[in-house]
């Protein structure tokens, strides 16, 4: 076994990048993500004097990796892996396709990762629902909210509502929708087995960083295709452990309307902050009722508690379509102008 075998990736690269001179290490930090430069300086400056000998096992294991990758674009991954094993032999080979399989895998539409999202809606606003839906359901939540947002509203329940259901899809048809978006947007942007996305959750992220008027667009546009869709986004939007970041008049008032029962049931296996928060909210009297009702019940079957909380989330939904309540999100923030 060679010294490099269990050191680390970060450690071979920066041994790499001082071996390489100052001027090539520098065209190559410009192809990288400004946390990787951070990454690789700090190991650059712990390395302190190299091994020659480390230093050109590592000079080699490069090599060898690079080749590999002329091979597999010149033939296929399995032409690699044949002459791989017939200069280095079986297990030698597989080691280093495993490396070279891991370091060719990138995430779908990672190139949007920094996009603005201005952009991205004027390219894929006039696309298909389902590419529209494919493309937001790899996004980051704060990317894809906005870019939902923008879209017409019949448009904007289409694709809500492709979110919610699309479950798993080729990864050949991934990339061909990559390509094809990469290259629309080629001219703006600087480019840096089957697939899980999509699903309710995703969707109810992207909702609760729109404003409220999209919310109320998207949800009316759900219930028209699918009411037991929309009532289960809805379910979703607002988590009982949610509760915690309520003003204290707000519990209060939820407090109000919710029987002793449901609410000890409710708050058994609750984090200790969601307890405070609703103990801290009751009269000393309530206080001492909600801890003898909590004794009195003993162990509760999951199912149950979560039926509880759910009777209690639909108070506070109710609260707050009368305008009771206000439910913080992420696209309330409010902006202020000189």
């Amino acid at each position: 076994m060679t010294e490099t075998a269990t050191m680390s990736g970060l450690r071979k690269a920066a041994m790499l990048m001082v071996q390489m001179g100052k001027d090539d290490s520098v065209r190559l930090m410009a192809h990288l993500r400004e946390n990787e430069v951070e990454e690789l300086s700090a190991e650059i400056a712990r390395l302190g004097a190299l091994d020659v000998t480390v230093a050109d096992q590592v000079l080699e294991e490069f090599h060898t990796l690079a080749t590999t990758h002329r091979y597999v674009g010149q033939g296929g991954m399995d032409y690699a892996r044949d002459l791989l094993e017939a200069s280095m032999g079986a297990e030698a080979a597989k080691a280093i396709l495993d490396r070279l399989a891991v370091s060719m895998t990138d995430m779908p539409f990672g190139f949007l990762g920094h996009a603005d999202p201005r952009q991205v809606l004027s390219y894929v606003q006039h696309e298909h629902p389902q590419i529209i839906a494919l493309v937001l359901a790899h996004m980051p939540a704060t990317l894809a909210s906005p870019i939902l947002s923008g879209l017409a509203p019949d448009l904007q329940s289409d694709v809500a509502h492709r979110i919610a259901v699309m479950d798993r899809t080729s990864p050949e048809i991934i990339r061909q929708v990559e390509m094809a978006l990469e290259r629309k947007l080629s001219s703006v942007l600087q480019p840096s087995e089957l697939s899980t996305v999509g699903g309710l959750q995703p969707l109810v992220d992207i909702i609760n960083r729109a404003d409220r008027g999209t919310e109320r667009l998207i949800l009316e546009g759900l219930e028209g295709r699918s009411p037991e869709l929309a009532e289960e986004v809805r379910r979703r939007m607002f988590m009982f452990e949610d509760i915690k970041m309520l003003e204290d008049r707000a519990v209060q008032l939820v407090l109000r309307q919710v029987e002793m029962v449901d609410l000890a049931t409710a708050l058994k296996g609750v984090a200790d902050e969601v307890r405070d928060k609703v103990v801290r909210n009751l009269s000393e009297r309530a206080r001492e009722n909600l801890v003898e009702e909590i004794e009195l019940l003993g162990p509760v079957r999951l199912r149950n508690v979560e039926e509880s909380q759910a009777k209690i989330v639909q108070v506070i939904r109710s609260l707050e379509q009368s305008g009771q309540v206000e439910i913080q999100r992420g696209g309330d923030e409010d902006e202020f102008v000189a």
